[in-house]
């Protein structure tokens, strides 16, 4: 086995399991849970103009638009990830409902090619699992590590989780690459990183 395989193996495992949990929940749960965080506040401003690049969900994932559709009303531009290819970074792309999407990679609807970069100030991040610490385990490629650690370079952002609460895990074996999530929303709370 090869020091990588060694590290991600017990990410895999977390991840596998932590999926487990979330597909087992039903689907008027995940539907509820869903609408129960767009109505709850957002525990942070949005002003008008800021950018929310959100994504499309997929499989069980807790499904963020409603809670896209609330920031947009509130005034928030927003965003969708398009994916440029493994080992790279996501593209934010501009998105508004009613917007026409391609299939990306795996099938995931992202913006046209056409549609204008944007640098976002908020990220809603999707996961597999996360601690209370503020890290998470994705689906194994790094896109959104990348995506984060990339545009904190450039701006301050702030990157929130959005997940189901069977998702918490006790610890995230975190490497130096992983980005810190600022916040997590599931349907049970808002749990804030950025004071510890």
């Amino acid at each position: 086995m090869t020091d990588l395989a060694a590290q991600e193996s017990p990410k895999a495992r977390l991840r596998a399991d932590a999926l487990s949990r979330r597909d087992a929940l039903p689907a008027a749960t995940r539907a509820a849970a869903a609408e129960l965080l767009a109505a709850r506040p957002f525990p942070v401003p949005v002003e008008p103009g800021v950018i929310v690049s959100g994504f499309m969900p997929i499989g069980s994932e807790i499904n963020p638009l409603p809670l896209m559709r609330h920031l947009a009303a509130a005034g928030a531009r927003l965003a969708l990830p398009a994916i440029q290819g493994r080992g790279r970074p996501l593209v934010m792309r501009a998105y508004a409902f009613g917007d026409e999407l391609a299939r990306g990679q795996w099938g995931i609807r992202e913006p046209k090619a056409e549609a204008p970069e944007v640098a976002p100030d908020i990220l809603l991040v999707p996961l597999a699992c996360f601690d209370r610490v503020g890290h998470r385990i994705g689906y194994g490629a790094g896109y959104y590590d990348m995506t984060i650690n990339a545009l904190r370079t450039r701006k301050t952002i702030i990157a929130i989780g959005v997940a189901f609460a069977v998702q918490e895990i006790a610890r995230v074996p975190a490497t130096p690459t992983d980005a810190r999530l600022d916040l997590v929303l599931t349907e049970r709370e808002v749990i804030d990183f950025r004071g510890s």
